[in-house]
């Protein structure tokens, strides 16, 4: 197998300030929506902090979710487990 030496990434500080300019754009557009969001109504957030622990069935729902896979559950009767066999 051909192996290829090691990509070099270079950081610039062009490239330092084009994030920052970014982010700020990005934490005044949350700023924004948050506002106009706590005058129409209250809105709750759960937190989870890393080092709490949680069953194995919620880091695999907060995982699912935050890769966007919404599991379809799985038919439990007959006719839709072999579909509709007619004779």
């Amino acid at each position: 197998m051909l192996r290829r030496k090691p990509t070099r990434l270079e950081l610039k500080i062009d490239d330092i300030e084009e994030f920052e300019s970014v982010k700020k754009e990005l934490e005044a557009r949350r700023r924004q929506s948050e506002e106009t969001e706590s005058g129409a109504s209250v809105i709750t957030v759960d937190v989870i902090q890393p080092g709490t622990s949680t069953s194995a069935v919620s880091k695999t729902e907060l995982v699912n979710e935050r890769i966007g896979y919404k599991p379809q559950p799985k038919p439990s009767t007959l006719p839709t487990l072999f579909g509709s066999l007619q004779f």
